[in-house]
């Protein structure tokens, strides 16, 4: 099985502005019908009006959204913890994409790579946005 994507807020952001390179991936994405993620934190942080964010409102609705329920919140948690880090939706998408054995898709490699070092099994693939 393919393994889904995971779209952080940079990926959403790449996708409004009709990044080329997301495009194509996303498109790849849906062809092999591969499961395309967004962490609800994640169209939180990027969504800010609908009616002026065309491309990204038709970028969400190939997507699947994941909430945040209990289980994936105290996994988040930990995730933090064990990082000492505090941004909760980077930490989400990483805690998603570990859970899902997901590639992340990130404009922010860094904080994100930080993240999956605290990882207990392994560490998710990332894509730079």
């Amino acid at each position: 099985m393919n393994a889904p994507h995971i779209y952080d807020t940079g990926a959403l952001i790449a996708a409004e502005r009709h990044d080329r390179r997301l495009a194509v991936r996303h498109a790849l994405g849906i062809q092999e019908k591969r499961r395309l993620i967004i962490p609800a934190p994640v169209l939180a942080q990027a969504w800010r009006d609908g009616g002026r964010q065309v491309s990204l409102a038709r970028f969400v609705a190939t997507c699947e959204v994941a909430t945040l329920d209990e289980v994936m919140a105290k996994e988040t948690g930990v995730l933090l913890g064990r990082s000492a880090t505090r941004d909760v939706v980077d930490a989400a998408v990483v805690a998603l994409a570990l859970a899902l054995d997901g590639v992340i898709f990130t404009s922010d490699p860094d904080d994100i790579s930080h993240l999956c070092t605290f990882a207990d099994v392994h560490r998710p693939a990332l894509i730079r946005v």
